[in-house]
This record gives structure tokens, sequence and C-alpha cells, in this order.
């Protein structure tokens, strides 16, 4: 495939709004983990990572869609001139040539939690489901704030949701529906995530410690972020190759020997026309949790050995789920920026079995192309090559 410039992007997690400020936690080692304290929860022995300044309400021109993840959605949206970008774009193209791809999971599902506890019958009059809980509710948002007028839509594949983006992304572009399109991904903390993966016992009680053997399960997450693909525009890095596939195996859990991982990874390096070496840096999806780790660790030793550093970021943002591709992307092509490549956070005693060069310390080098995976429950798998323009 051709490469797809990446003229800008941005991303707001639990380690502070915008790239700089998460790029400076990431150098200063500062993990935006902290004890949970969503709604007042008392009763679940959890790390969360939360991001600050969701309080102010969206600005009135949007308060139909008023809720925590289009919250989270405008204020990621502010950050790092991407409303200036993509305005841009559209003066560039034309508004019905700019489309808006996102991932998310939950959506705005606790505004609905908010309104079942205030009142169950019937439901408080403030409540309006098509514009907060609803899926599409953060593409329609996101649409109506930057002005564009083209094809949009949202995935939702759990945890792989806003890396497909970029795939779908690149496939408009190129059968000619769209000359640019804003892609990414928005995921709040609500409390059906928050009990229901601790019901399916997956959640730590401590902070996510990936690919160590005393590994106990994720640590919740939210985030919002966002790039910026264009055609025939330079930008200094690019999309060089996707890979999708699916399991076809469980609910819930990975293929154990990572099939649908590899499948994904090999397909992202074909479409790229690279080989496994060409490789600087992968971002492990690396969760926590002992089925996930295990089956990934697998899959990058089939196809790279233990010759390509890599390291899971989910130690400094927790599992963003729906957001988790943009933001794992978005720490990529600051490791590329920056030549640094993050640390496996929270790794006390790497779990013999990893057969994969992870990164223990933070270490410095050229990188110029990177892989970054995002596998979703019930084995939806995405695996993105980002590198730097030539």
């Amino acid at each position: 495939m051709k490469p797809l410039s990446i003229t800008n992007y941005t991303f707001t997690s639990c380690l502070g709004v915008g790239k700089q400020a998460n790029w400076e936690a990431i150098q200063a080692g500062r993990s935006g983990l902290q004890p949970c304290d969503f709604y007042q929860i008392q009763d679940l022995v959890t790390w969360v990572g939360k991001v600050s300044g969701l309080e102010q309400p969206l600005p009135a021109e949007f308060s139909k869609y008023e809720c925590r993840n289009n919250r989270l959605a405008w204020l990621a949206l502010q950050q790092d001139n991407f409303i200036t970008s993509a305005q841009s774009a559209i003066a560039r193209y034309g508004a019905e040539r700019v489309g808006v791809f996102l991932g998310t999971s939950t959506s705005g599902i606790h505004q609905t939690e908010l309104a079942y506890i205030e009142s169950l019958d019937p439901l408080p009059e403030w409540y309006h489901y098509a514009s907060t809980h609803n899926a599409f509710s953060v593409a329609d948002f996101v649409q109506h704030a930057l002005g564009t007028q083209g094809p949009a839509m949202v995935i939702s594949t759990a945890c792989s949701s806003s890396a497909k983006v970029f795939a779908s992304a690149y496939r408009a572009i190129a059968n000619g529906l769209c000359d640019a399109v804003v892609v990414g991904g928005v995921d709040s903390l609500c409390l059906t995530t928050l009990y229901g993966f601790n019901a399916l016992q997956l959640v730590a009680p401590d902070k996510c410690k990936p690919f160590d053997i005393n590994r106990n399960g994720i640590s919740i997450g939210e985030a919002g972020g966002y790039a910026l693909l264009e055609k025939g525009v330079s930008g200094d890095f690019a999309l060089l190759g996707y890979g999708e596939s699916g399991d076809a195996y469980h609910m819930s859990s990975p293929h154990p020997e990572g099939e649908g991982a590899l499948l994904a990874m090999q397909a992202a390096l074909h479409k790229a026309s690279l080989n496994p070496t060409d490789i600087d840096y992968i971002n492990l999806h690396g969760t926590g949790t002992i089925a996930n780790d295990a089956a990934e660790s697998k899959a990058v030793n089939t196809l790279f050995g233990a010759n390509t550093w890599a390291s899971s970021t989910k130690g400094w943002t927790g599992h963003t789920l729906g957001a988790a591709g943009i933001v794992e992307a978005s720490i990529g092509l600051l490791s590329m920026a920056h030549s640094h490549i993050p640390q496996n956070l929270h790794l006390e005693t790497r779990d013999p079995n990893m057969a994969i060069a992870l990164v223990e310390q933070p270490h410095r080098q050229p990188v110029k192309r990177i892989l970054s995976n995002s596998f979703g429950f019930g084995g939806s798998n995405c695996s993105l090559i980002l590198g730097m323009q030539q």
C-alpha cells in the first residue's frame, strides 16, 4: 500500500492533556494510575487511569451531547492545534470530503447509569440516549464540532476500535470517498466497565504490570485522541501498513497460541512491504492479564523472535479500551519523534515464558518504524505500522 500522511495527532490521558504533558510524564517515569475513586466507588479495590478536567460542561451549543465521554472528546480535541489542522483540511478539500472515523467501547454509557440512579421509571427529562449513550454519539459530536460533512462512523470492536479506524480511513481515501479523515477514539470511565471486568476477574487490585510473572489483571483507564490522515500532503509521519484479523476462538479469551494476533501483524508487514527486521519498536497490546500477555508474546516471538524492542504502555495510562489504539499509536509516534522507547512500566520480575525483547529501562535510539498492536475482547485484532516520512 502507498503510505498515507499523518499531518497532526493528539491525545489526552491520565498522564496529561495533550502530547507534551503525556510525553513529559513518560520521560519522568511517572504513571498516571491512581486508586479508584470514580463516582465515589468504595467496594472495588483497583487502580484507574482517570483524566482530570472533565468537570466543565460542554459549550452551550453542544448541550444535547452532554456526557462524560463527549466532555473527554472535547477536551482532547482542543489540544495540539488539532482543530486548526482539521479546519485547514476542510478548506483544502471541502467539508464533504473530510470524514470522521472514531472508535469507542462504552461511549456515553455513564450518562445512562446516572439516569438510572436518579430514576428508572420514568427516566429523567434531561436524559437523551441518542446523543450520549449511543455509540455514534461521539462521531456525531466531533463532526459537528469540527464542521465536517463527509462520511462519519464509529467502530466498536472493544480494544481494537481506535486502531481499526486507521484501516477503514485508508480504504475510504483509497476508494475515493474522502480526501482526509479524522481518526481516533474516546472511551471514558463508567460503572459498567469497572464492575463488569471485575466480575470477569480481570481487574487488578493494584497497578497493572504487563508481562510480569505475578501479573494479575488490568487497570482500566480513560482517554481520547485523534489523528488527521490526508492524501497528497506531506507530514512527518505516515500510516505504512495495517493488518486485521479475527480469532474466531472464544467470546472473551484470545487464542492461546496468538494465532489471530500473528495474522494481524503479518498482514500489516505485508501491506507495508516490510520485513520484521524493519521494525524498530513494538507497542504491545499487553493488558496485564495472564492469557492475553501469554498469547501475544507467543505471536510476537514467532514473527520477531527476541530481537525487536517491545513494551506495553498500559502501566502508564491503564487500559483505555476503545481509545487504546489511538493512545498507543500516538505514543509510538512520540517515540519516533524523540528517539526514545518507553519502558514496560511496573515490570518487577518478567515472566520467563515471555521470550520477547521487553524494554525494562527507558531506551534511547533512532526509531523510524513502529508496530502498534490492539487486540480486542473476543479476538478482534488490529496491528498498525507507522513510520517517519522518507
